[in-house]
């Protein structure tokens, strides 16, 4: 289970770094761009470390708003939800009272 969770992440990450390098130069060839909310998804669904790799490298959508403040909302999203889920599986099981 962990292996396919690990795979399923690793995934996300190199498609969403290379959905942010794919409308980067449909930007510059001022062609079809990939929608915002597809990338947000894309980050939401654990690709944000590619999300934020692909903004660098590409130096696309680094000062967009609101874009860049519903990115950094997603990533607060994923913190609360990993803690969250380390406290269900690792803090309460052993907590008896």
């Amino acid at each position: 289970m962990l292996l396919q969770i690990l795979a399923f992440l690793i995934a996300m990450n190199l498609l969403a770094f290379a959905a942010f390098g794919w409308d980067k130069r449909q930007a510059r060839l001022e062609q079809w761009r990939v929608r915002e909310t597809t990338l947000l998804m894309l980050a939401l669904l654990g690709g944000s470390p590619g999300a934020f790799a692909g903004r660098a490298v590409f130096r696309h959508k680094t000062r967009k708003q609101p874009f860049v403040t519903q990115l950094w909302l997603v990533v607060v999203l994923q913190a609360a939800g990993m803690a969250a889920a380390y406290w269900h599986f690792f803090v309460r099981p052993f907590d008896l009272s």
